[in-house]
């Protein structure tokens, strides 16, 4: 294992932080692996995951047994880290800023066609390899003026021309779900069988630039742009980016860390990263992938306190109750379900809602939203 420590922008005199990468196996000598842990940093099941898959990493390197390069950053966010307020730990927006850590990644697909337009052939493989290049060159250029801006710029460079790119989270109250880009779903479909995820949200741009589609998204795109301009050239989707919600915030747990990390490196022998032994069987699939415009979230309609009938990973009917919003001074109670019916894969952790809060999500099969599929 090689460690590397890079350092971000210092915000302020006499103040300065790091982030540490671990790098095992061998660069270009195969696939290359991103992992990443606690982008929002207050979502730490992943931190968990990583550590069990660090030691796992570790013992298959000792062995011989990885083919290609793993990087794995346990601690995606150490400005979110020490965010502390009252108490509470505020890891998903950056406080001088206040900008999601999630989001405004560099969009690169201009800077990387111009580049790559003259040279692209009919290669597939060198194609891959040409726009990776220019990724590296556009990142090397892209301006950065904030520590946070830094963070973002150094995650993108480890991760931006990898094969296998895995950022790690959590919800409030969550059953493992993914989100990845909707071309991606065939390469995507053995990770969530793996992991047993129970619902698989797909999107081809879900809007504001998180760091999953800034580093998949350009295939696609790239694919579409030389179709525009009449170019018979092959463009593969080379990099599988998914985000792994990992339940809730309170699913920090070894036994669940270690059914995660197990089924991450069973998906790496499938693809070939691992070599100490064939793939285990693909389960089944819990349940189909469902477009992340399908997504319903149930809002309370008044402010009081709320009691949930269901738990995450329940899947439920049309018309059937989820939540139930109840203001003890006035008698009030809003009994809240489902219009399409669906996987309930998140819930809200706490019991007070504010009028129009977001209490529950169910992916549903019917895409009905436009603009922006993201919450802050």
């Amino acid at each position: 294992m090689k460690r590397i420590e890079h350092s971000l922008l210092s915000p302020s005199l006499g103040s300065s932080r790091q982030l540490c990468s671990l790098h095992f196996g061998s660069a270009g000598q195969g696939q290359k692996v991103y992992i990443q842990a606690a982008l929002h940093a207050d979502e730490l099941p992943g931190m968990l995951v990583a550590w069990h898959l660090k030691a796992a990493l570790q013992a298959l390197e000792d062995a011989g047994h990885l083919h290609g390069e793993v990087v794995l950053v346990p601690q995606a966010n150490p400005i979110g880290h020490d965010q502390t307020l009252l108490g509470l730990q505020l890891g998903r927006f950056e406080m001088a800023s206040g900008e999601n850590f999630n989001r405004n990644y560099p969009a690169l697909l201009e800077g990387v066609y111009r580049g790559v337009k003259p040279h692209l052939s009919g290669d597939a493989a060198a194609n891959t390899q040409l726009i990776r290049a220019a990724i590296r060159a556009e990142l090397v250029v892209w301006p950065v003026s904030t520590e946070l801006q830094s963070l973002r710029h150094r995650l993108m460079s480890l991760a931006a021309d990898a094969d296998i790119v895995l950022d790690l989270h959590c919800d409030f109250r969550a059953a493992l779900h993914v989100y990845t880009g909707t071309p991606l779903w065939p390469q995507c479909e053995p990770l969530s069988r793996y992991l047993g995820s129970q619902a698989q949200l797909l999107a081809t741009e879900s809007g504001g630039d998180p760091f999953d589609e800034a580093c998949s998204r350009l295939w696609w795109e790239l694919q579409e742009k030389a179709r525009q301009d009449g170019l018979d050239v092959p463009i593969e989707l080379a990099a599988l980016v998914v985000t792994v919600e990992l339940r809730g915030q309170g699913d920090v747990r070894h036994e669940l860390a270690e059914r995660d990390a197990a089924a991450i490196l069973e998906f790496l022998r499938y693809r070939g990263v691992i070599t100490d032994r064939p793939a285990a069987e693909l389960p089944p699939l819990d349940c189909p992938a469902t477009p992340l415009a399908g997504s319903e979230n149930l809002c309370a309609p008044h402010s009081g306190v709320v009691t949930f009938l269901v738990a995450p990973g329940t899947r439920v009917e049309p018309g059937q109750p989820v939540v139930e919003v109840i203001d003890p001074m006035n008698d009030r109670v809003s009994v809240l379900s489902s219009a399409h019916g669906g996987m309930v894969y998140v819930l809200e952790s706490r019991h007070f809602a504010t009028t129009g809060m977001v209490l529950a999500k169910v992916a549903t099969p019917h895409a009905f939203k436009t603009g922006s599929l993201l919450s802050a």
